[in-house]
């Protein structure tokens, strides 16, 4: 294994050159072939047959000396996207920024991309908007060249199929060692290049239970703003990276710590930050911390259970607003969900399945106060009747809803026929649990169970 050895705080630059660049013999890392994809290996032998340089890089190769499977396995190479094609003819070619060549083994794909070349701005082949923002890039180039290109040291890390080392022009062996994602090159640039990698930053740092580097770390205040330059539906696939893959929590937590958060759910960092005893913050926090428990533990998750939930309290801010102008309830809902999502879908594309299943859930949350006669029958019968139900479940836990109200719930769908039709007849004398007429919340009551989003 390689040894940590002691950090520097220059960033990591391109001025280095090729006499920085150090091999670590396959007796000094611990990936094994055995631990790679079988198709990954097929990809690396013919390439190398054909003469080739062939390595895996990026992510799966930092994963491999966590000792962590690799979710997917990138190869880099000196083939242009047409040689690979001649090589393998379960292969497409792909992209416009940067063509990639995709090699197909049944569900499994390997990407395999040509070295990129230098960043000079002469190259007529790149494209840069005048914020710093890089647009297009099609140029090829060496291997060196393709290791600055990349964003983070641990990140450019290159397994080499001819004699098994692996090959660091950037420090990042001894980054991975300390634990430490640190930007290649200038980090004020880098971030200016492409702003998604703040959020990238946020992600592999939660992830990989590492610590940014102080210079990587500083900009990102000052430069959070850049995000907002960043195309919508880019910025909707980061927070579903972000939110829905076993690390909710500690990325809502460093979002919100450096600034983040505020750009990607502008109106709901504004109901946090002005939060009435701390309900709503309690309530998002419950969802990604469910959503986190079921996703370790193999289950699957809905994207629109947790946005429903990271734009609750806005919607019901929202909808107040409307009811204290004299608009009936039904319609002050619809319409105050009608602008929440209309707002957000400018800073994040959620798409419109996704916006059609956020609304079921919210709008069947008034219906489960309705517990007489046929109601409960038919709200039993709507197809996100469990989804919304486990919803209902979170309020309670955290002091929006009736934990009584949940229980009646909870009883229903156990019950047999006799047992509903006794549960939904006309009560004999009024009553009723009133709620805080203050506040609108109700006092959780016992443990939380576990609860499931994963209804259709």
């Amino acid at each position: 294994m390689f040894s940590p050895v002691e950090q520097v705080a220059e960033p990591v630059n391109e001025s280095a050159g090729s006499s920085a660049v150090k091999i670590y013999p396959r007796s000094e890392h611990c990936i094994s072939r055995a631990q790679i994809s079988e198709n990954a290996l097929k990809v690396l032998q013919r390439l190398k047959k054909a003469d080739y340089e062939a390595y895996l890089v990026g992510g799966c190769v930092r994963d491999l000396l966590l000792g962590r499977e690799p979710k997917d396995f990138d190869v880099a190479t000196n083939a242009s996207p047409e040689q690979i094609k001649q090589v393998f003819r379960n292969c497409r070619i792909i992209g416009r920024r940067f063509r990639l060549a995709h090699v197909f083994f049944g569900r499994e794909i390997i990407e395999v991309a040509t070295f990129r070349g230098s960043e000079s701005a002469e190259s007529d082949q790149q494209v840069v908007h005048e914020d710093g923002r890089l647009l297009r890039d099609n140029v090829f180039g060496t291997l060196e060249q393709d290791v600055w290109r990349r964003d983070f040291t641990v990140n450019a890390l290159y397994y080499n199929i001819r004699d098994f080392s692996v090959v660091d022009y950037t420090g990042g062996m001894q980054d991975h060692a300390a634990a430490v994602m640190r930007l290649i090159g200038d980090p004020e640039v880098r971030y200016r290049e492409d702003p998604v990698r703040m959020l990238r930053a946020i992600r592999f740092a939660v992830k990989l239970g590492f610590t940014l580097h102080p210079d990587t770390e500083k900009p990102i205040y000052a430069q959070a703003d850049l995000l907002k330059s960043i195309p919508s539906a880019r910025l909707y696939d980061e927070v579903i990276k972000l939110f829905l893959s076993g690390y909710g929590l500690q990325s809502f937590e460093m979002l919100r710590h450096y600034g983040l958060f505020a750009i990607l759910f502008p109106e709901t960092d504004r109901c946090l930050a002005s939060e009435d005893h701390d309900f709503p913050r309690l309530f998002l926090i419950r969802a990604l911390e469910n959503s986190d428990t079921r996703f370790n533990d193999g289950k699957t998750l809905t994207p629109y259970f947790l946005l429903a939930a990271l734009l609750w309290e806005p919607l019901q801010l929202a909808a107040q607003r409307r009811i204290a102008h004299g608009e009936n309830e039904t319609l002050a809902y619809q319409n105050a969900a009608n602008e929440v999502l209309t707002r957000q879908i400018k800073v994040t594309a959620l798409p419109r399945h996704i916006t059609q299943s956020m609304r079921e859930v919210w709008f069947l949350q008034n219906k489960f106060s309705r517990t007489v006669g046929p109601r409960p029958y038919r709200l039993l019968e709507q197809p996100k009747f469990r989804a919304a139900y486990d919803f209902l479940r979170l309020r309670a836990e955290t002091g929006g809803a009736d934990p009584e109200l949940v229980e009646w719930w909870t009883g229903f769908q156990e019950a047999d026929d006799a047992e509903r039709e006794r549960m939904t007849a006309p009560p004999k004398s009024g009553g009723g649990k009133p709620r805080n007429r203050k506040t609108g919340r109700y006092r959780s009551r016992g443990k939380p169970a576990p609860i499931g989003n994963d209804a259709s």
